[in-house]
């Protein structure tokens, strides 16, 4: 990408993290920010203060702050880019799901538009990421999101994995040493009273998982 700096890559990355906290998860705030880019909140502040002068997003009282269509639009593409890198790595290179998101994150930034439109040809214009992420469309329109945590689920109900929230390497080995991955089929078999582990049969075998895993699971019935 012709003039791409370490700048343009950190402003890359607030706008994908906003993204994800605004689209996918619970709000943007300077804390949560801090969270997931693993960075203090004071560098945050300063960050969010030039990315509303720059007019990438608005950033209103408290820390919160909303992308402006321009801050979508590179939002969206960045976030598109890994989640296409990451398909590429596991369809293509073979790489296990739990090594792929680090791998693409440093990817991201270096994939053009005409690799991108290439990218989607070759791997068949998949819909999500291998961890059931949905790959924004290019324009910027909503994804659907169908699933559910597996923690809303009731014994004797039966599903299909569609995700898992978090992309942490321990959790995804963890997961899918049970099989819990996206197109398992399972039945929850129990659920333990006060917060208890969630009983789930994967290919006819029975696993108990915490009631916290299972809010990082998400279903379809």
């Amino acid at each position: 990408m012709p003039g791409h700096t370490h700048f343009d890559e950190s402003t890359e990355e607030y706008l994908e993290a906003i993204y994800r906290l605004e689209r996918e998860g619970p709000g943007v705030s300077t804390s949560g920010l801090a969270t997931e880019l693993g960075v203090a909140p004071a560098s945050v502040s300063g960050m969010l203060k030039k990315l509303d002068a720059d007019g990438y997003i608005e950033h209103r009282a408290r820390g919160e702050a909303k992308l402006t269509p321009r801050g979508l639009e590179v939002g969206v593409r960045v976030v598109r880019r890994n989640r296409l890198a990451e398909r590429l790595l596991t369809d293509i290179l073979g790489m296990p799901w739990d090594e792929v998101h680090a791998e693409a994150c440093k990817l991201e930034h270096a994939i053009s538009a005409s690799v991108e439109r290439r990218l989607v040809e070759v791997l068949g214009d998949p819909k999500v990421c291998p961890h059931g992420h949905p790959i924004p469309p290019a324009d910027g329109t909503p994804p659907p999101r169908p699933d559910v945590p597996l923690a809303q689920f009731a014994a004797g109900d039966r599903a299909t994995v569609y995700g898992v929230t978090e992309e942490v390497p321990e959790i995804l080995r963890h997961l899918g040493q049970l099989g819990l991955r996206p197109g398992a089929k399972i039945a929850i078999v129990a659920k333990a009273p006060l917060g208890g582990p969630v009983t789930v049969e994967v290919d006819g075998k029975r696993h108990a998982i915490s009631l916290e895993l299972a809010r990082m699971v998400t279903v379809v019935a």
